[in-house]
């Protein structure tokens, strides 16, 4: 319960953390944020700010200038934010994006929280992850750190789905970087083009789990998804996640539904990333059992 005491208040000591995005309009980052903030009584305010990649350079100065404990990036910036950073933890440099960034001593650094932000959804919906299959769709920002998250989970076998467009190289690099730099993990990976609809057929009949690491069905495009008219790779004990959380049932979320396949949404995964970020940018922990309650209403 929210009283007078906890309120959080803007004052002359209030403390700015930022969202650098475009679109920003969708997020619910903001409030998940200040929410927490007004639960635990901490004097920060968390804004959000629509940034491209055109403006993101001069967006990263000013807000190390104005002092912010730091900032999150979200598309289409999770890569290109690389470039301005001063150092970078090992999630992010393993990614290769970052999607924190935190103001410490002058300098700034990148983490990724979205790859194990992924992971705590799936295991809080009681996911095994161990020697199972991954048919993983996307290339961009939040695809790869999802990939590095789940070679250290304990899968054997990814497949990476991603067009056959400028964002393709991404896709390769991140298989290589998997083949090459992470063999003791003992985790084989393919990438394979989405356009090659037969190799998604059996990759995904193989898999326990399919990922939809892009962003569409995400609003204003929430009448696509990735399968289109493929409904017949569906099946009853298929795991279908997605990382768009508006709206909170995709339609591939729908067609997995009524094909009897389990879905799991977005939600939990911005939540628990967000939860990840939190404690980097305040030292705290995240109230997250009320956020889910008083924001989402359950998992």
């Amino acid at each position: 319960m929210i009283n007078d005491k906890n309120l959080a208040q803007i004052d002359g000591k209030t403390t700015l953390i930022g969202l650098l995005a475009s679109p920003i309009g969708h997020s619910m980052t903001p409030a998940m944020h200040n929410l927490g903030y007004t639960i635990s009584g901490l004097n920060y305010a968390y804004l959000a700010f629509d940034v491209g990649r055109e403006g993101l350079q001069a967006s990263v100065e000013g807000m190390k200038a104005l002092g912010a404990a730091g900032f999150n990036v979200s598309m289409p910036n999770k890569i290109a934010i690389m470039q301005y950073v001063d150092e970078l933890d090992d999630s992010a440099r393993l990614a290769r994006a970052s999607n924190t960034v935190v103001h410490k001593d002058g300098k700034l650094i990148g983490y990724n929280t979205d790859g194990l932000g992924y992971v705590m959804n799936l295991k809080e919906h009681g996911v095994p992850l161990d020697g199972i299959k991954v048919t993983l769709v996307g290339s961009g920002g939040v695809a790869a750190p999802i990939a590095i998250q789940l070679v250290q989970s304990g899968i054997k076998e990814l497949s990476v789905f991603a067009r056959q467009d400028s964002l393709f190289a991404n896709a390769e690099d991140n298989v290589s970087f998997i083949n090459r730099e992470m063999k003791e993990y003992g985790v084989t990976a393919n990438v394979f083009p989405f356009e090659d609809k037969d190799a998604l057929r059996k990759e995904i009949s193989e898999s326990a789990i399919l990922t939809n690491a892009t962003s569409l069905g995400m609003k204003p495009h929430d009448d696509s998804s990735i399968l289109g008219d493929m409904l017949d790779v569906l099946r009853d004990n298929l795991i279908v996640s997605d990382v768009v959380y508006n709206p909170v049932k995709t339609k591939l979320l729908a067609q997995a539904e009524a094909a009897g396949a389990v879905p799991i949404n977005g939600l939990g995964m911005v939540l628990w990333q967000g939860a990840l970020a939190y404690k980097l940018f305040t030292g705290e922990e995240m109230p997250v059992e009320q956020i889910r309650e008083m924001m989402f209403g359950s998992k």
